[in-house]
């Protein structure tokens, strides 16, 4: 008596009860996408990789060789030399000193505003959101004149500006990049908010919670993707942000640290290899940061793609 043993396709699944057995079908397409992807991602990385690769080798070996020969020796004594000649220490404080109460400041505004407008239905809501969402499309170079001006009309005591005006010192630039980025991050709250439960407001709401507890204690917390999403997108524009303190700083001492790139060119010639390995080291921080809020990062920009 021998038994009669059948194999199951790889590309069939077991039969339901009483059914037949459920073939699993390969979408052609789905390979192309992800070959697609696949070279999208490397077209972005490839200047980052190049950069890095350049940052570990000599320049009078890649002046002779070229970028993309195979390298001789590696060592990162530009990365130590491009601290030390650029002064980034010191640029790093300053930028730290620009970009951390920007952010916070912003992020705390635009969460007042977008939650008056998306959970309190106050009159003109709609109108306001929509008055946010067009200062984006204003370019900032139309507003410097006109804030160049006003910021050196504008008088501070000596302990908050040395030049004793708005103008060359941090609370300009914090202020500048607080008005613009805040019409983005009421934007996106506010249809965060709207896709909140109803329900737990109303509940707060019949337990005698007022308004500040319902935005802080209900509302604030449940937006925490997002503001983790918000806060890392906008300290990596304003980290990078060259402009402003370009144009409302004088003092060599206050810039930021994109600022410090420009100490790594010489007058007659530049090392473009110890440009890059500054490069590398200004980028460093926008990194560190994505990391430490990449799972919240990752879950803000996902929100909203299902349901349950």
């Amino acid at each position: 008596m021998t038994a009669d043993i059948r194999t199951t396709p790889r590309s069939a699944t077991p039969a339901p009860p009483g059914g037949k057995p459920a073939v699993r079908t390969r979408r052609p397409g789905r390979f192309g996408v992800h070959i697609f992807l696949t070279a999208v991602t490397l077209a972005f990385l490839a200047p980052l990789l190049l950069a890095v690769y350049a940052s570990l080798r000599p320049y009078e070996e890649t002046a002779q060789h070229g970028y993309f020969s195979l390298p001789e020796r590696l060592s990162f004594d530009y990365y130590r030399q491009a601290y030390s000649d650029s002064g980034m220490g010191r640029y790093f404080t300053n930028t730290l000193l620009i970009a951390v109460p920007a952010v916070l400041v912003t992020l705390f505004l635009a969460a007042f505003v977008a939650f008056a407008v998306s959970r309190l239905r106050i009159r003109g809501g709609v109108v306001l959101l929509m008055l946010f969402t067009a200062g984006n499309l204003l370019p900032p170079q139309v507003l410097v004149t006109p804030l160049y001006v006003l910021f050196l009309k504008i008088p501070l005591p000596w302990w908050m500006s040395d030049s004793l005006t708005l103008y060359d010192s941090y609370w300009a630039i914090i202020i500048v990049n607080v008005g613009f980025q805040v019409g983005f991050c009421v934007f996106v709250l506010a249809n965060f908010m709207r896709t909140l439960p109803q329900e737990i407001l109303e509940a707060a709401i019949v337990d005698g919670a007022g308004v500040w507890t319902q935005f802080w204690r209900i509302t604030l917390p449940l937006c925490r993707p997002a503001l983790a999403a918000l806060g890392t997108l906008e300290f990596t524009w304003i980290y990078n942000d060259f402009l402003w303190a370009l144009i409302f700083i004088s003092d060599p001492d206050k810039l930021p640290i994109t600022s410090s790139l420009n100490n790594l060119r010489g007058q007659f010639f530049t090392d473009y290899n110890l440009l890059a390995a500054g490069s590398v080291l200004v980028a460093l921080p926008t990194v560190l940061v994505f990391l430490l809020l990449q799972r919240h990062f990752i879950a803000g920009l996902t929100l909203g793609s299902g349901k349950g």
